[in-house]
């Protein structure tokens, strides 16, 4: 603990230091579903890899080769950043991921200021990539220097892996994570990711699930034209109809899937978990305050989280071909395409919700006699996860929080999907703890993205601390 003590204060006298290469990396436009911005990518790429080196870790780039983006050119990959700091087989050994790149963000977007200069309010450093996920991965690199420049021991042996492409769905990452397997990552005992945030902005906790996620596209195409309603209205089947017809037998507006056989996959609920959902710290009137809405579906914060966290859940997303601008327009349109999600929970496998969504949208479209015609596409989808909260991993990451914020942190599973911590897992066997350094109401992916200072500066002692903790399993 004494160590410990100066380890954090110096930390904390280098706060300034920690915000102003903060402001650097948001500086660099790295949003890596922009053409025009992939030299930026290719630009923070080198970066991480400079504090790599700056703190003596070997680096190794893996090139994954090229990828068609949707406007149709063909473009590289960003490059994935491996390091590796130790070998010593005495020691444990954790591999850390993060990824560099940003989502897009203009002032025009809504933001109060210039998304990529970080700007500091209150205690709290707004720009686009602040939370999700730069503060966390130079986080890292400053855990591992507070040490050395402390005169102490980095505590394991610790596996940098840094990927550029997370924001447009990580191209090539798997494959890459599969082949490395008995190689990069044989010796690696422990994976730990920092790219989530607490659930709320009290309490901070660990999060040991994830849902996964299926996206359908029901295209519905009838005339070889747009039609005008005056005309045509009453003696064609329209498209629309038809697939507003589908969409209203997916789910009612309280949220009740009415798909069939949906639910009958999903695991069972334990004891064990339910005192872990009981236990959680979260107020759902601050949740609908914080999201300006007058009632949630659930009211009661046990059922609140099983609806977020452990059971399916399916969104309309919008509807492609309708007219949606402004002022009227009598079209019936030709084609439309009708697009929606569904959140998926362990036990359930993409590939056979796909296939039983798909078998009823089609029996319910063929009761319809409807003459115009359906198609039914499904991309890959993205399996969920969940860990053992009570696995050694866990439990440093625990006693981390304790050291740092003095409180015993909550257990959480999350709504959203990270589907390289299943990838990791899978190819490995080894365990994943996911330790999130940002607050819930950071708004990553919105305007004003931003992480508290105390979040930042907290989360590199965080970081440190886990490192010792995992050191002595």
């Amino acid at each position: 603990m004494s160590d410990l003590k100066n380890y954090f204060k110096y930390i904390d006298e280098n706060k300034e230091f920690y915000i102003d290469e903060l402001a650097k990396a948001i500086s660099i436009k790295s949003v890596s579903g922009d053409v025009s911005r992939v030299s930026e990518v290719e630009k923070m790429g080198e970066k991480m890899e400079s504090h790599l080196r700056d703190i003596g870790s070997k680096t190794i780039i893996r090139n994954l080769g090229q990828y068609t983006h949707p406007n149709g050119k063909t473009l590289g990959l960003p490059s994935v950043i491996f390091g590796q700091l130790g070998s010593d087989s005495s020691k444990k050994t954790v591999c850390v991921y993060g990824h560099y790149d940003v989502q897009p963000a203009e002032e025009s977007d809504g933001w109060d200021t210039d998304p990529f200069v970080l700007t500091r309010k209150d205690s709290k450093l707004y720009g686009r990539g602040v939370s999700d996920d730069k503060a966390p991965i130079l986080a890292w690199i400053w855990a591992v220097q507070a040490y050395q420049k402390v005169g102490l021991e980095v505590p394991v042996n610790i596996k940098f892996i840094f990927e550029g492409m997370e924001e447009s769905g990580s191209v090539g990452l798997d494959d890459l994570i599969n082949r490395e397997a008995d190689q990069f990552l044989k010796d690696v005992d422990y994976f730990c990711i920092s790219d989530n945030y607490w659930l709320g902005t009290r309490k901070p906790c660990l999060t040991y699930g994830l849902r996964g996620l299926v996206y359908f596209f029901v295209e519905i195409e009838g005339a070889h034209a747009d039609l005008h309603s005056g005309v045509f209205g009453g003696v064609v089947h329209e498209p629309m109809t038809d697939l507003i017809h589908l969409f209203s037998k997916l789910i009612t507006s309280d949220g009740k899937l009415l798909i069939p056989g949906i639910s009958n996959t999903v695991a069972p609920l334990t004891e064990k978990e339910l005192e872990l959902y009981k236990k959680v710290d979260f107020s759902i009137e601050d949740f609908k305050r914080s999201i300006k809405v007058g009632k949630c579906i659930q009211e009661n914060p046990v059922d609140f989280h099983m609806a977020r966290w452990r059971y399916p859940s399916l969104s309309i997303h919008g509807i492609q071909g309708a007219f949606s601008g402004e002022g009227s327009k009598t079209v019936i349109p030709c084609k439309v395409t009708g697009k929606f999600s569904i959140r998926l929970v362990p036990n359930q496998e993409p590939e056979k919700i796909q296939a039983l969504v798909s078998d009823f949208l089609k029996t319910e479209f063929a009761g319809l006699q409807s003459p115009n015609k359906l198609h039914i596409y499904s991309p890959e989808g993205g399996m969920p996860w969940v860990s053992d909260p009570d696995h050694p991993n866990y439990m440093a990451g625990k006693r981390a929080i304790q050291q740092v914020y003095g409180v015993e942190p909550d257990f959480t599973r999350e709504g959203g999907s990270i589907p390289v911590a299943l990838t990791f897992e899978k190819a490995t066997g080894r365990n994943v703890l996911l330790l999130p350094l940002g607050r819930g109401d950071d708004g990553a992916h919105s305007v004003n993205e931003k992480i508290d200072e105390s979040n930042y500066i907290n989360g590199i002692k965080l970081l440190g601390a886990y490192l010792q903790e995992v050191s002595k399993l």
